[in-house]
């Protein structure tokens, strides 16, 4: 689904050499960024998203990575939100007992239209109680409506993964370094992953230069 290339379709040598590209370089493998949602109320389609990302599971364990990002995708149509939240942590559990055996963490990201909210990720998380699965907070607009970032950021705080996604911290109005002291205080070990939105011709240095800002959002906060 993506062009790194690194799919369930490689055969065991090609994933030993994948882990060996890895190895033998400075980049590391944090884990399988997948579309694997379980909120579709079509038994069917769900079982298949469920054993697609085993599938991921597999892979990221024979690669070296961490762990396996999958997402609610908002609410079936003609089915309570309760339903379907209570199918979505249901759902997680049994990934995350699976992924537990091969060493993957499983990384719910808050996505989706109604399922973003961090109020239903925490219903659904209250479902979802296996250790080995968090949220993977997703800078969302959402994220400062209501009782306002800090209030969001605590209710789920305690189940993050450890991903967790920003766009461009110089663009846009999020408070990204709001964000980051918060992230500072709660002693946070996990990654920080840039999801950017735009194509610079140089990407090097416009990596370069969102690593700065970022390094400078938290000497801010240590001071």
């Amino acid at each position: 689904q993506h062009a790194h290339g690194l799919e369930p379709s490689l055969s065991s040598q090609q994933r030993q050499e994948a882990r060996k590209r890895f190895a033998d370089s400075p980049v590391k493998v944090v884990g399988y960024g997948s579309n694997a949602e379980f909120h579709d109320a079509d038994p069917n389609r769900l079982r298949q998203q469920i054993d697609l990302t085993k599938q991921y599971i597999r892979l990221m364990h024979d690669c070296g990575g961490s762990g396996v990002k999958v997402k609610p995708n908002g609410f079936a149509q003609g089915v309570s939100k309760e339903k379907t939240i209570l199918q979505i942590g249901r759902a997680l559990n049994e990934v995350a007992a699976y992924g537990d055996d091969w060493g993957q963490e499983i990384r719910v990201e808050a996505h989706g239209r109604g399922t973003s909210d961090l109020s239903v990720m925490k219903a659904i998380f209250d479902v979802a109680d296996h250790p080995n699965v968090g949220i993977c907070w997703n800078s969302n607009d959402v994220d400062t409506q209501g009782d306002g970032l800090v209030a969001n950021f605590k209710l789920v705080r305690d189940r993050f993964a450890k991903t967790l996604h920003v766009r461009e911290l110089n663009e846009g109005t999020y408070p990204y370094a709001e964000l980051m002291g918060l992230l500072l205080q709660s002693n946070y070990q996990g990654w920080v992953l840039l999801e950017a939105r735009t194509n610079p011709s140089d990407k090097i240095a416009a990596m370069k230069a969102q690593r700065e800002v970022f390094e400078a959002m938290l000497e801010a906060h240590r001071l």
